[in-house]
């Protein structure tokens, strides 16, 4: 598969590049095994480097990686007799959110999740991952379903944030978000979240509230993307690495806040690098967390995760 390397990956791209070629060579009969396996050994060797020590800019376009798994992979590897259900109701369907209802390990479960396009066409299709109010009131609704059926939920975060044009503010975006977060406060189901790309403003929060977050390294959560915060402090975007150290808005950092409650180790180079090993990790953390919130009376639920909630941030007095 060919790779899309960032621009911090140059010194890899380098290496990756003679690779390919030597790998050519080695199809049309050269010997050339020696310096294949010099050449993936340096590789390997400067990708360790490299993401040893990430700062936060860095961390921000690995979690908008081209070839990052979204939402609708992770269904297609995680769950079976996937049913995708749609529409909200009242004014139509949202492709930038989906939803509907699966097994997972064997157990019904409802699933929400942002949808990125890979291609142009698609990428407009979905609109980029950003939905529209009627999106979060198809999530409302297939939220109520899962309540009414005992299902857990899952969803899946990857969003610049809720869509900031003029036709969603007619249709009253800021209501649909606020009504998704109290909803999602009382719903007396388990409610396991999982950060897999961007997790961007009241656009992820809307399907984020629950029992437990959890967060790929390599993923990032924040009240506003580090261009919008740049833009308003500093007005100008081209501060953008300035604004996302100032944001605090990587995995591990969230998870020191007590934000989030775990982070997922992603294979070297990021989740792409390696799609299975990333699967099953994600499958093991959803699979952890669930088991012990299955356990859970309705009540206790609820209660615990008010109490979650009331208890996020820290202060000085």
């Amino acid at each position: 598969m060919y790779m899309n390397f960032l621009d911090f990956e140059h010194p890899i791209a380098e290496v990756e590049a003679q690779l390919a070629e030597l790998r050519r060579l080695k199809n049309a009969g050269e010997p050339v095994d020696r310096e294949i396996e010099r050449l993936t050994a340096l590789s390997q060797e400067k990708t360790q480097e490299i993401f040893a020590d990430l700062d936060a800019w860095k961390v921000t376009q690995l979690s908008r990686h081209p070839q990052r798994p979204y939402t609708l992979d992770y269904v297609a590897q995680l769950f079976t007799d996937v049913e995708y259900l749609a529409g909200d109701r009242a004014s139509g369907d949202d492709p930038a959110l989906v939803g509907g209802l699966a097994r997972f390990e064997g157990r019904p479960i409802l699933f929400l999740g942002h949808q990125k396009g890979r291609d142009t066409k698609e990428k407009v299709f979905r609109n980029f991952g950003m939905p529209r109010p009627e999106g979060y009131r198809k999530a409302l609704r297939l939220m109520r379903l899962a309540e009414r059926f005992h299902l857990p939920v899952i969803t899946f975060i990857d969003t610049p944030g809720a869509y900031p044009g003029i036709d969603a503010e007619k249709h009253n975006q800021s209501e649909a978000i606020a009504r998704n977060l109290e909803v999602m406060a009382e719903l007396r189901v388990p409610i396991v979240s999982c950060v897999i790309g961007e997790g961007g403003s009241g656009g992820a929060l809307a399907i984020g509230v629950g029992d437990r977050l959890l967060m790929l390294q390599y993923s990032i959560y924040s009240v506003i993307s580090p261009e919008g915060c740049a833009s308003i402090l500093w007005k100008s975007a081209s501060k953008a690495s300035e604004a996302a150290a100032t944001l605090g808005l990587t995995a591990d950092k969230i998870y020191a806040l007590g934000i989030a409650d775990e982070v997922i180790a992603e294979p070297l180079g990021g989740g792409h690098r390696d799609v299975p090993a990333l699967m099953q990790a994600v499958r093991d953390a959803l699979l952890r967390h669930l088991t012990i919130l299955l356990e859970k009376t309705e009540e206790d639920l609820v209660a615990d995760r008010m109490a979650r909630i009331m208890h996020y941030g820290t202060y000085e007095q």
